[in-house]
């Protein structure tokens, strides 16, 4: 397996070199996020002679680089120091503010179609980020309570019929052994023990198995997670086939639930159906691939709006003019109106923002909608403030809240500002 770290963020990204003339078939290509429109290499190789160079990006996670011969597996790393982003600690904290929920597309892409790669239990990145994401959001939908619908029941009945009579069965098991008054019917009952809670409940139990043997998250907090949601699936079972789902229309009254059956299924494939697989040393995994950009995304969001708790203070991905923004700040008292980008590029601690993305910034705060966003209409001549905000282990801030919210300007530009926040670590 080729073991490269996560690169992304440097002034001059390491190519690291390997000499792979063994594997006549292998050719210089990028390997490409799919779900990314631009911006979306999960590593680049190059080749020199005999000796061929990789790059990495943003992405982590475990691929192919020759399909059964030889994977690549791309692990998280933060800065030059070895210190490794905690990314299972990010998600469970951007998860924290309901609206993230929103937002999780494209924050992962998992390919089943292809043959599955062995990995140490240790190097396992996707088990634990479906497994939080799962989690949290069947807490949502427990706060809101489990959907109820008519659902087919069997049940042997005596003396009495209802819904429609199961001739065979009754014939077989009944009247056979001379129980003349005994009827086995079908028929549709109300309540939670639906097809869609018993595969939530189902992908519950793998869930419980997995959390043990994740890494960076205070245990009480997952277990406390736990025992909240469990109660409420006490009365649904687990039997199901997933199969069964195709069968049901989707009803936009539970929007949340399409998403969780989808992470249900998920895990479930992850596992192949059988819960004695969760503990294993090496464990097969589907090619995978998490776009770190994308969470540090969502963690940003989630510590703006800590400091910015009001509705429509923050805004996240607001599309206009066919472009989409990061955020917009509009406190309700009027102290900070501005555009803010999000950028995993720990680089900008030691220098200034990089010309394209200043000017990716400042040409969204020059859109007449932006100034119409943000209640400022008829104040064209006025200038925006700019804000990026960064990855930055030194910032000594790890929220906006206990710490501060003091950005430093960009010198050479008018009211274009960074700031750096800390990353959870390993």
């Amino acid at each position: 397996m080729i073991i490269v770290k996560e690169q992304y963020g440097y002034k001059n990204p390491k190519s690291i070199e390997y000499d792979l003339s063994a594997f006549t078939t292998i050719e210089p290509h990028k390997k490409l996020f799919k779900q990314k429109k631009s911006d979306g290499c999960c590593y680049e190789i190059t080749k020199k002679d005999n000796s061929f160079k990789i790059e990495a990006s943003y992405f982590v996670g475990v691929d192919w680089f020759v399909e059964n011969e030889l994977p690549i597996y791309i692990q998280p790393k933060l800065n030059k120091n070895e210190s490794e982003v905690n990314y299972v600690k990010m998600l469970f904290d951007a998860l924290e503010e309901p609206e993230n929920f929103n937002h999780l597309d494209h924050l992962c892409e998992i390919n089943f179609d292809r043959p599955t790669i062995k990995i140490d239990q240790t190097q396992d990145l996707l088990s634990p980020l479906l497994v939080i994401q799962y989690l949290q959001l069947l807490k949502k939908i427990v706060q809101k309570g489990l959907k109820k619908s008519y659902y087919p029941v069997v049940k042997n009945l005596n003396a009495r019929v209802k819904g429609k009579i199961l001739v065979n069965a009754t014939i077989k098991n009944n009247h056979a052994k001379n129980k003349m008054l005994h009827s086995y019917c079908k028929f549709d009952e109300f309540g939670i023990n639906t097809i869609e809670n018993k595969v939530l409940k189902k992908a519950l139990l793998f869930s419980q198995k997995v959390v043990q043997n994740i890494k960076g998250v205070n245990p009480q907090q997952l277990q406390e997670l736990f025992n909240y949601i469990q109660p409420a699936f006490y009365l649904v079972d687990d039997e199901v086939e997933i199969e069964e789902l195709k069968t049901i229309k989707p009803n936009p009254l539970y929007k949340e639930y399409k998403q969780a059956l989808k992470l249900a299924k998920f895990i479930l494939k992850r596992y192949g159906y059988t819960i004695s697989t969760v503990y294993p040393v090496e464990i097969q995994t589907p090619p995978f691939w998490i776009d770190m950009s994308k969470l540090f995304e969502l963690y940003v969001f989630a510590k703006l709006k800590e400091l910015f708790p009001l509705n429509g203070e923050v805004e996240y991905h607001v599309k206009t003019n066919r472009q989409e923004l990061d955020f917009i700040i509009n406190s309700k008292d009027k102290k900070y109106q501005m555009v803010v980008d999000a950028k995993y590029k720990p680089q900008y601690k030691d220098g200034n923002i990089s010309k394209e993305d200043i000017r990716q910034v400042s040409g969204y705060a020059r859109m007449k909608s932006i100034y119409k966003e943000l209640e400022m209409h008829d104040k064209h001549k006025e200038v925006i403030d700019c804000l990026i905000i960064y990855s930055d282990q030194n910032a000594k801030r790890k929220d906006f809240v206990k710490d501060n919210f003091e950005y430093e300007p960009e010198n050479k530009y008018v009211k274009f500002y960074k700031i750096g926040i800390e990353l959870p670590t390993v």
